[in-house]
């Protein structure tokens, strides 16, 4: 056989691909080619067209056609034989047969026809053997490519060196400037790390026992301690013998004194003790872990009301091995009627609503096991209310304009139906130097000279302190400066009141144990 010209056109006779393998004139194959889409007839089973001088020999490949140009000559089933491995190799190097696709493979799909026919014969070649020799490497193309990685490592390093000497000469040029380091931010802060949790490792037997423990890692300041009735006067700088412990070194002193000099307040760094935990909560460790998790984006009304109530809540699932995926769940739910259930699409719906268990819909396909950040979510609600009582925590704030002064009272009240943990009231100010005049506070207060926000802090708010209240004195100023008012805090319970009541083995055998997890924490809480 003598096979003139392999192609991939499209039905419109535009030729995508083209190899010509013997000697011959482009616009005669051109010509070949452009009068192929006219012969091709409709409803025929052929995969081959004869002309006067030349045989077309095809095949269709979705919308295109796989062609060879042969002379009259060639023997049919040696060219057929060619049109079939030449159809198993197009697709091994596109991903779509089209247009789009063949396109931007065209150099390998022609690297891969030359492997088979050469100077118009095929050659006796297989397709795993035309992809190894396609693929077969240069060591010029790999020295080259050693030597190109190895000139941008060592301008990434010079790039690295003359950051840090630009870096150096700035810090060295600020401490002459002023007589020590620049400050960076107050230094009061310090970081709450809460080990709350409501955590239940349930055994297979269905007794209760202690779990692991759920901790929230909150990045909170800390804030100085301010009994009551304590003067404001010593509001501005801590005790002596108190302060940031950072050691008695020179340099450390050196460091806090060039603070105080460009007007940084530098309070107490005293950690809240109340339901606290210096260490955060290891990763789960029961085969099964549920984790309920609710959201609050609350707006509230500086002159009472509610703007907003909108609460998210997802139940998640954490599985560590695969052989603990074959389980369904069963739940209790609080049976609140403002809460509206949603599951996921792949979970049994008519389990759910009538038996409050969450199982696939197919019992053979377990819970994936392994998955990445919280888990597989395997239920989601949502509440959305204008009643003022669901509120956990509401804020007033009482500013009055005296002289050159303003004093503002400021007074939360809490709903009985949650013990708040980790409470920040945020309250704006304008640009301060210099601390406001705290004259009592049930809690703890902390200022912020970089961002002028005094933080109001309560550890943990239960029965024993459903109210409190705040008095600063402050410059005079507008008083709609002190919004908006920013709430965060955490909670272990939660509006749904789900909670996971067992877990049941699908192929038999004892439940694994699991624990669960409740929290109800703040997205964005605020008084307007």
């Amino acid at each position: 056989m003598v096979v003139l010209a392999a192609s991939i056109v499209s039905k419109s006779g535009k030729a995508l691909v083209s190899r010509q393998f013997v000697d011959m004139s482009r616009a005669r194959i051109e010509g070949y080619l452009g009068a192929f889409p006219k012969l091709v007839g409709t409803g025929k089973q052929h995969t081959y067209v004869e002309t006067e001088n030349v045989r077309y020999v095809y095949q269709p490949i979705e919308s295109l056609y796989l062609l060879l140009v042969t002379n009259k000559q060639s023997n049919i089933l040696d060219d057929l034989e060619t049109l079939r491995l030449l159809s198993k190799l197009v697709p091994e190097y596109s991903y779509s047969l089209d247009e789009e696709g063949i396109g931007k493979t065209a150099f390998e799909i022609l690297f891969a026809f030359d492997e088979v026919i050469s100077l118009g014969h095929k050659e006796s070649v297989t397709v795993a053997q035309v992809k190894q020799y396609c693929e077969m490497e240069s060591h010029e193309e790999k020295l080259h490519k050693l030597v190109l990685q190895s000139k941008i490592n060592e301008t990434k390093d010079v790039m690295k060196r003359k950051a840090s000497e630009i870096d150096k000469s700035k810090i060295e040029k600020s401490r002459g400037d002023k007589g020590g380091f620049m400050s960076s931010q107050s230094m009061g802060s310090g970081r709450i790390d809460s080990g709350f949790g409501s955590d239940t490792g349930i055994s297979s037997s269905g007794g209760f026992g202690s779990g692991s423990g759920f901790g929230l890692n909150t990045e909170v300041e800390s804030f100085p301690v301010k009994p009551k009735g304590r003067p404001a006067a010593s509001a501005s700088a801590p005790p002596k013998g108190l302060g940031m412990k950072l050691g008695k070194t020179q340099r450390t002193n050196q460091f806090l004194e060039s603070l105080k000099a460009e007007g940084e307040v530098i309070v107490e760094d005293v950690r809240p003790s109340v339901g606290q935990s210096t260490v955060a909560a290891p990763p789960p460790t029961d085969p099964v872990t549920l984790t309920v998790e609710e959201k609050l984006n609350v707006t509230l009304k500086q002159d009472g009301g509610i703007a907003n109530f909108d609460l998210q809540g997802v139940l998640s699932l954490q599985i560590l091995n695969e052989d603990n995926g074959h389980i369904q769940v069963q739940i209790e739910t609080g049976g609140n009627p403002g809460i509206i259930f949603k599951t996921h699409p792949n979970i049994n719906k008519d389990l759910f609503s009538g038996e409050n268990i969450l199982g696939s819909k197919d019992p053979n396909r377990p819970f994936p096991a392994n998955q990445a950040g919280d888990g597989l979510s395997l239920v989601k609600w949502r509440m959305q209310s204008a009643d003022e009582s669901l509120v956990p925590l509401s804020i007033n704030c009482w500013p009055s304009v005296s002289g050159n002064e303003t004093y503002v009272n400021l007074e939360y009240e809490a709903s009985p139906m949650f013990a708040l943990q980790n409470v920040v009231i945020s309250i704006p100010l304008p640009a301060l130097r210099e601390a406001p005049k705290v004259q009592h506070i049930d809690g703890e207060w902390r200022y912020d000279t970089r961002k002028s926000i005094l933080e109001w802090s309560i550890v943990l708010i239960d029965n024993s302190n459903r109210s409190g209240s705040m008095e600063f004195v402050i410059p005079a100023i507008d008083t709609s400066d002190l919004f908006p008012i920013s709430v965060r805090f955490s909670s272990t319970s939660t509006f749904s009141g789900l909670k996971v009541a067992n877990i049941v083995p699908l192929k038999g055998g004892n439940p694994p144990k699991f624990s669960q997890r409740t929290l109800l924490s703040t997205d964005n809480y605020q008084v307007v």
